[in-house]
């Protein structure tokens, strides 16, 4: 992504499924496409899921929408690095982040935990346990969230208090930002504790942001990325709570 000079944007938050997201190489080539090919990306969730968000951002004013599956070209291994390492920035730019919550049906945001609806990730909507999403819910000004068909359900301070509840961010952070609250590392790092990533590695990468640093991406690293990531707060923090990890 390059970023505009004018930088009125929206951005997409969502739940990545395997082998159901549009990637860099597909959106440019979709006209291109064998017509059975180009059917067959279009009726893709993620496919949809762009065409909503897309239809959103018009509605509400923007010329842009930055959307991760579509907007980095990951055969590109210098270009996934910088995207990674700009995430943050990027989302903390936007003048509004859009959380499409995918296993909501409901009109209304879910305001009680439900382990029976909700039962691999600890009874709130799978959005929440995923370790991406902790940095696209905190760094944005704004975010409002969609239900599965693309009905607003809510925005980040009318739900302040609830997503306190689900995240253990306090609703002050959400509401009005992290300066001047005196954050410690481990109170950071606790509210991605429970938080969950496809790769080992992105435990670590999708953390950066939140604590101000900037580090390779060496995916098959394993767990040595989270012991580069403490290593990087160390080299400019004081704090000592990081010990606690």
């Amino acid at each position: 992504m390059k970023e505009p000079r004018d930088p009125s944007y929206a951005i997409l938050s969502h739940r990545w499924k395997e082998g159901m997201e549009v990637s860099y190489e597909e959106m440019i080539g979709l006209m291109k496409m064998e017509e059975e090919k180009r059917k067959e990306v279009e009726h893709r969730p993620g496919y949809q899921k762009i065409i909503k968000s897309c239809e959103q951002a018009e509605k509400d004013g923007y010329e842009w929408l930055w959307i991760d599956t579509c907007c980095i070209d990951k055969r590109s291994s210098a270009e996934l690095s910088e995207a990674i390492n700009s995430m943050y920035r990027w989302y903390q730019n936007a003048q509004i982040c859009y959380a499409s919550l995918h296993d909501v049906g409901e009109s209304t945001f879910p305001t009680k935990k439900d382990d029976d609806k909700f039962d691999k990730s600890n009874g709130w909507p799978e959005w929440f346990v995923r370790g991406w999403t902790l940095q696209e819910l905190i760094a944005p000004k704004e975010v409002g969230f969609f239900n599965k068909d693309w009905v607003p359900i809510g925005n980040k301070r009318q739900l302040a208090s609830t997503l306190s509840t689900i995240t253990g961010i306090p609703s002050e952070v959400l509401t009005d930002g992290r300066d001047g609250k005196g954050l410690s590392v481990a109170q950071i790092m606790s509210w991605a504790a429970n938080r969950q990533t496809t790769r080992e590695e992105d435990r670590a990468y999708s953390l950066m942001g939140l604590f101000g640093v900037n580090m390779p991406m060496l995916y098959g690293e394993g767990k040595k990325a989270f012991q580069r990531l403490q290593l990087e707060i160390i080299r400019i923090s004081s704090d000592q709570s990081i010990f606690a990890w």
